[in-house]
């Protein structure tokens, strides 16, 4: 076999390989298209457009047009602390310390105001709907950064506990959407129970509500990616949840306050997601995988907005400060009865 039909039946092999809650279903569907694409390269369909680059977590999820958002997607790299123009070393060491601790006050003052949050129980037989904003880099895996333009991502997710092959669907509309205004289904070639890479309401209702001891679960549950350190692993994923499910207050609060407890975690206090919204923003630069990853909550009622993540640097491709990979802004969670149904029933974020 040459090396083209080997790359063919290697893309092939990992369409088929289960799913997993660390790829949210917009990131699992980008790596569905960047494999076709490869497929169409080694067949040689000379049209085939290049494959996009892996995006980093969480590619990230998803916010809205405004005014604003040409800025804010304008403004991809930003200023690193070790500029030739940022504050004394003892000044970033005091800055960093006193930012660790307005992220734990932050995230416990948000863990309040989830316990006052409205949300009705999912029933086995419903479906969680999410409709995000979202951007994400559309550039080759050789080249620079390149953002798409915004594009609603619309997703279900099933509540059956049961193993299954079908956890969910999506659907991508506007430019740069992926198979636009088609509902796809996310399927795993092995049944998947009610769990991490399914979590519906019933099983994150089941999780310790004791920070620690739901801190001590996540870390050991989570799956890591390749040059990924534990605790980056643990935050996209309560970041995941966070933007991805429904659950109870009790169990929302539990997270956040489980996520006050990870080394490293920061408060930044003025962030805008992909929709323009100014929030407070919770982040966690992680050196080993030379990510950073956002989460954005309102100023005022404290909700969770969106989140961001960026890339610091890259020898290779010559990124020396951040640079955001990818954005998503959450416009509208609830509870429907069948997958690609948009009218509520339940709780709305």
């Amino acid at each position: 076999m040459n090396a083209d039909g080997r790359r063919t039946e290697d893309a092939l092999e990992l369409l088929s390989a289960p799913a997993e809650w660390d790829l949210p279903p917009e990131r699992h569907l980008h790596h569905k298209d960047v494999l076709m694409q490869q497929i169409d390269q080694d067949l040689g369909h000379a049209s085939a457009p290049a494959p996009r680059r892996r995006l980093t977590r969480p590619t990230v999820l998803v916010p809205l047009a405004s005014a604003a958002l040409a800025a804010a997607l304008a403004a991809v790299t930003l200023t690193g602390p070790g500029g030739s123009h940022g504050p004394a070393p003892e000044d970033r060491a005091a800055t960093g310390s006193a930012r660790a601790q307005n992220a734990s006050v932050t995230l416990n003052r948000i863990a309040v105001a989830a316990m006052a949050s409205d949300v009705t129980p999912v029933r086995e037989d419903q479906f969680v709907y999410v409709r995000s904003l979202a951007v994400s880099n559309k550039g080759t895996f050789e080249g620079p950064v390149e953002l798409g333009a915004p594009h609603t991502v619309e997703s279900w997710t099933s509540q059956d506990p049961r193993p299954l092959k079908t956890t969910g669907w999506m659907r991508e509309s506007g430019k740069d959407a992926v198979m636009p205004d088609e509902t796809i289904p996310i399927e795993s070639t092995e049944a998947v129970p009610a769990g991490i890479d399914h979590p519906t309401y019933a099983w994150l209702s089941s999780l310790p509500t004791d920070p620690d001891a739901l801190l001590t679960r996540l870390r050991h549950d989570v799956h890591v990616f390749d040059g990924e350190s534990r605790e980056q692993a643990v935050f996209s994923l309560i970041g995941d949840l966070l933007s991805q499910t429904l659950m109870p207050p009790r169990n929302t609060a539990a997270l956040y306050k489980a996520a006050a407890r990870i080394p490293g975690v920061k408060e930044i206090p003025d962030a805008v997601d992909v929709a323009g919204r100014h929030g407070i923003a919770i982040t966690r630069d992680d050196p080993s995988s030379a990510t950073r990853d956002e989460w954005i909550f309102d100023k005022h009622s404290l909700a969770f907005l969106g989140a961001r993540g960026f890339i610091t640097h890259d020898k290779q491709k010559g990124i020396t400060s951040d640079t955001l990979m990818g954005s998503t802004a959450v416009l509208e969670r609830a509870v429907v009865d069948e997958h690609g149904e948009k009218a509520a029933t339940g709780a709305e974020s």
